[in-house]
Order: structure tokens, then sequence, then C-alpha cells
């Protein structure tokens, strides 16, 4: 059998992994901190007809060698942890993050996760919580009569109660950081959990040691750009269409051989 019909059919199932990324940082472009990922490949090994160095005679050896590449594989699909741009929001209990840092989340079940999205609500309890209802920690409460709730780059969240001049401090937006983030595990619904590969989470007061600030008001779009995107779908396409005419070329081969009579 031709070697040719399976090294193209391992490129076809590449550039197949390739489109899906891509499709799917396409689908994202326009949800709240989302960050695209990359596909990346490697050649698979090699069979190996002669080593180069290998003497041709008493006093030669072979420049190169012979060797006959088997295909490429998936190696890894990459999170990238750009900076999406920052979209005004006008509500108050939306934050972005500038610079490196993720919101701490509770699940139901006590898990503590990790998010980049910060469009936040307030449950019947005045509970900061993101749209599935999972608490921000350190859990923040607001009073039910506050007239204005401002959140500092620092963090600091305060409130505005009738009859007083001054604002109350109610709570404190902290941020976790990895010295992996491409390491996290993506659970959906724009939420991470740590893995050995992402280290463990360093929380912090944001704008110190390395921790972005806080943006009130604000939300981090997707890092996802459209003609990036769609070049890339381009050329995953392209390379796919190759690797098929690879295997239609080694079939048409294979037929000649087939009909020959001697």
């Amino acid at each position: 059998m031709m070697q040719s019909l399976y090294t193209s059919s391992t490129g076809m199932m590449g550039m197949q992994t390739q489109i899906d990324t891509t499709a799917n940082n396409i689908a994202n472009v326009n949800t709240i901190g989302f960050k695209k990922s990359r596909a990346e490949f490697a050649d698979l090994m090699y069979k190996v007809q002669e080593y180069a160095g290998t003497a041709t005679s008493d006093v030669t050896k072979s420049p190169t060698g012979v060797e006959v590449g088997l295909g490429v594989r998936t190696t890894a699909i990459n999170k990238i942890f750009s900076e999406g741009s920052l979209k005004q929001t006008d509500n108050n209990l939306d934050m972005a993050i500038t610079g490196r840092g993720f919101f701490k989340l509770e699940l139901p079940d006590g898990t503590e996760v990790y998010s980049k999205n910060g469009a936040f609500k307030l449950d019947e309890n005045g509970t900061i919580v993101n749209s599935d209802g999972y608490k921000l920690i350190p859990e923040i409460v607001v009073p039910e009569d506050s007239t204005a709730i401002n959140v500092g780059t620092d963090g600091i969240v305060t409130v505005v109660q009738p009859g007083q001049t001054q604002a109350t401090q109610v709570g404190q937006v902290n941020l976790t950081n990895f010295i992996n983030p491409a390491g996290l595990h993506a659970l959906g619904d724009n939420i991470f959990v740590e893995t050995d590969s992402s280290g463990q989470p360093v929380e912090g007061v944001p704008g110190i040691d390395g921790l972005g600030v806080i943006r009130q008001g604000f939300v981090e779009l997707s890092n996802v750009q459209l003609v990036v995107e769609l070049t890339d779908l381009i050329t995953g396409q392209r390379a796919y269409d190759a690797n098929s005419k690879v295997i239609t070329t080694s079939d048409e081969m294979l037929q000649t051989t087939n009909s020959l009579k001697r």
C-alpha cells in the first residue's frame, strides 16, 4: 500500500482540527472575555531507508541519508490570553481587567473557578454574581438601599446609602493570576479551573505584584481578530484540499498499477 495515502490522511485530520479550532474562535467573536485558541502541529516519525553518515565506500559517507516522513499530528491547542479591547457599558456592575489576572468565582458545589468575563449582576440577596449565578469570591453583598455603587481600580467596592454623605466600603474585588494561564482547563461558560500545568493560583489586590487593574463600567471583549481567523480558515481549507488531492493521485497511481498487463 502506498504510504502517501496514510500520510495525506494525517494531513486532512490535522487540517480538520485547525478548521474546528478556527470555527470555535469565529463563533465566539462576540463572547465577553473569550480567549482564542491556536492549533499547533508537529511532523510524525520518519521511515529511515538510510541514515546520514552511512558509509558509501571505504573513504566516503552519505551526506544526507534517506528519510521519508509519515505525516503530521496535533501537539496542542493553545489558549492565547492576549487582552481584548474594552467596551464601555455604563453598567456599574460591569468590570474589565486591564492587565493580568482573573476573577475568582464559586460554583454551587464549592469548586473555585476563574473567568475573564466581568459582566456581573446582583442576585436576590444583593450578592455580586455572574450571569449563571456563580458568586464572586471574596463574596460581596451590596445593601438593598444603596443608591450608587463604585468599584475602584484597586478593587475596593463602596456604596452610597440614603442619609449618608460618605461612601461605605462593602468589599474588595481581588484578582487571581497563574504562572501559565494556557495550562488552565476550560469548562465552557467562560470559566477555567486550575491544573497541574497552570500552577497554583496567586491571589492579590489589583494593581499590585503584576496584577492588572479594574475598570468599572467596561467589559473585555473577545480577543478574536476576524481577519486573522478568516485567513486561517482559507489556508486550512486549501491545505485540506491539497491533502485530499494527494489521496486522489495515489488512488489513480494504484489503479494504473492494477491495470498493468504482462
